[in-house]
C-alpha cells in the first residue's frame, strides 16, 4: 500500500518514542492554543512584581512530622502525660525529647534536631499550619498542587509555567528521589499545564541517591551528532503533524520541547550532579559518607544547592518515613539521623555563599501528629491535619521568628492559622507572582494554585 507523505510522518512520529510521546500528549491534552509558544515556554518570563526569591528548595519530610517532638514545646502536654485525650480510649502522650532556647531569637528547638537548632536563627516557623485531610495520599496532592484531587498542576509546575527557567539546558524543575505511591508523578506533575512545565524525577524514593538518574536521558546507542540529527527529523515530522491538527497542535509543541530539553540535558545535568570536586569539608557539612545515616539525604540537599547555583527554579527532596503510629522515639531518631545535619548543612552552605537571601527553603510534611494516641505504650501519634508545624527559611522571610501556635496540647491551630492555600499564595508572592492573577484557561474556566483561595500570610515578611 502506498502512503501519502503526511501518512508516512505519522507513522513515524507514533514509532519513534511512542511511550514517551503518548505520555506527553496526555500530559498536556486540551492546552490552549494561544498559551502555546512552545519554542519559548521556558524563557526567563517577567514576575507580577520584585521577587524576593529567585528559586525554592523543598524539604519534604514524607509522613507528617511531630510538632511536639520538634518545634514547638507542650509544657502543659507533658504535665498531662498518660491522662485521657480529647476522645475516649487515647491518652496525651508527653514530648519525648528536652528542649532548649537556640540562637539569639531564642526559638524552642528541641533536642532531636540539634544541628538544626545550630541555624535557628534562619527559620521562620509556621506552628499554625492546618489542612483538610488526614489521609497520605489527599493530603500530599494537596500539599504539592492545592487540590486533593488527581487532576492540578503541582506548585513547581505553576512556578515553571509562570516565571520560566534561568538554564535552558537543565529542567526548571527537579524532584528528587520521589515517592513511587501517595500520587506518586500527580506530586511533580503539570497535570493540564503544557508537559513542557512538568517536574523532571531523579531516581525515586527506593533508589540511593548515589545511583539516581534521569530515566532515559541519553541513548548510549547513539552518539551525539546521530541523536542531534535524530532530533531534527522528529521535530519535522512533529511540526508536520502539528500543521494537521486544529487547535491541539500545543501538546506536540510540549513533545518537541521536551525532546530538545532532554537533548541538552545531557550535556550539562551529569556535570551538576557529579559532587566529586567537592571539598571534604563540604562533604562533611552536608554529613555525606559511607556508612553514614544522612549520607542520602545529604547528596539530595548538596545536589539542591548545587541545582539552585545552576538555575533550577524549584528543587524537591524527598526522605520518607516520619509516621510513626508507634515506635516514634526509634522512627523519628533515624529520619533525625538521615536529615537533620544536612538541612543544617544546606542552610549554611547556603548562606555563606550568598545564595540564601535569594533562596527560599521549606521544610515540612502533608500534616502534623496528634498529641494523643490509642496505642497502650504511649510512643506513637496518629495524623493530624488541624494543627502542625512547617518553616521557611531564607527568600524574603523574617530569621529566628515564630508564626502562630496550636492550643496548650497541640490538637489544632489557634493562633496565626495558615492553611496550606495560604502558604501556597505566600510562596507564589515571594517567587514575585500573584496567586490570584497565575491562572491557566482549561475546561471552560481559569485554574489557578490556590483555586478560590489564598491570603498572603504578611505577618512573616523581612
Amino acid at each position: 500500500m502506498i502512503q501519502t507523505r503526511r501518512q508516512l510522518l505519522h507513522a513515524a512520529t507514533c514509532g519513534l518514542g511512542t511511550l514517551a510521546l503518548m505520555d506527553l500528549q496526555q500530559r498536556a491534552a486540551a492546552s490552549s492554543p494561544a498559551d502555546s509558544a512552545a519554542k519559548a515556554a521556558l524563557s526567563p518570563k517577567p514576575p507580577h512584581h520584585p521577587p524576593r526569591a529567585d528559586s525554592l528548595i523543598f524539604l519534604h519530610m514524607r509522613g507528617g512530622p511531630s510538632a511536639m517532638e520538634t518545634f514547638e514545646r507542650k509544657p502543659e502536654l507533658d504535665r498531662r502525660a498518660e491522662s485521657q485525650g480529647e476522645k475516649k480510649g487515647r491518652k496525651l502522650t508527653p514530648s519525648h525529647w528536652p528542649w532548649k532556647r537556640r540562637g539569639e531569637s531564642g526559638l524552642w528547638v528541641s533536642e532531636l534536631l540539634k544541628h538544626t537548632a545550630e541555624r535557628a536563627d534562619e527559620l521562620c516557623v509556621l506552628s499554625g499550619m492546618h489542612t483538610d485531610i488526614g489521609n497520605h495520599t489527599p493530603a500530599m496532592l494537596q500539599l504539592h498542587t492545592g487540590s486533593f484531587t488527581f487532576t492540578r498542576p503541582s506548585m513547581g509546575s505553576w512556578l515553571l509555567y509562570g516565571l520560566g527557567s534561568e538554564n535552558q539546558n537543565l529542567p526548571g524543575f527537579i524532584s528528587i528521589s520521589p515517592p513511587v505511591i501517595n500520587g506518586g508523578a500527580n506530586n511533580y506533575g503539570s497535570a493540564f499545564l503544557p508537559a513542557i512545565f512538568q517536574g523532571t524525577a531523579i531516581g525515586d524514593i527506593k533508589t540511593p541517591v548515589r545511583d539516581a538518574e534521569v530515566g532515559n536521558l541519553a541513548n548510549p546507542m547513539l552518539s551525539r551528532d546521530d541523536q542531534r540529527r535524530q532530533l531534527d527529523f522528529l521535530r519535522t515530522i512533529n511540526e508536520d503533524y502539528a500543521a494537521s491538527l486544529e487547535g491541539e497542535a500545543a501538546a506536540v509543541d510540549g513533545v518537541i520541547d521536551a525532546f530538545e530539553l532532554g537533548f541538552r540535558m545531557q550535556s550539562e545535568l551529569p556535570s551538576v550532579m557529579d559532587i566529586s570536586g567537592e571539598t571534604q569539608e563540604t562533604l562533611d557539612l552536608y554529613g555525606i559518607g559511607d556508612g553514614k545515616p544522612s549520607d542520602n539525604f545529604g547528596r539530595q540537599c548538596l545536589l539542591a544547592r548545587r541545582m539552585v547555583e545552576a538555575g533550577v527554579r524549584h528543587v524537591e527532596l524527598c526522605d520518607e518515613f516520619w509516621d510513626q503510629h508507634s515506635a516514634l522515639v526509634k522512627g523519628h531518631n533515624a529520619r533525625a539521623a538521615a536529615t537533620d545535619r544536612p538541612i543544617a548543612g544546606l542552610l549554611t552552605d547556603l548562606r555563606r555563599r550568598g545564595l540564601l537571601d535569594r533562596t527560599l527553603v521549606l521544610w515540612g510534611g502533608e500534616f502534623g501528629r496528634t498529641p494523643d494516641t490509642a496505642k497502650k505504650d504511649l510512643d506513637g501519634r496518629d495524623h493530624n491535619p488541624n494543627g502542625y508545624t512547617m518553616w521557611l527559611a531564607g527568600g524574603g522571610v523574617k530569621r529566628g521568628f515564630q508564626y502562630g501556635a496550636t492550643d496548650e496540647l497541640g490538637y489544632k491551630s489557634v493562633e496565626g492559622r495558615v492553611h496550606l492555600h495560604d502558604l501556597h499564595a505566600t510562596i507564589l508572592h515571594l517567587m514575585g507572582l500573584d496567586h490570584k492573577q497565575l491562572t491557566y484557561r482549561y475546561a471552560g474556566r481559569d485554574f489557578r494554585l490556590t483555586d478560590v483561595h489564598g491570603r498572603l500570610v504578611e505577618e512573616v515578611f523581612a
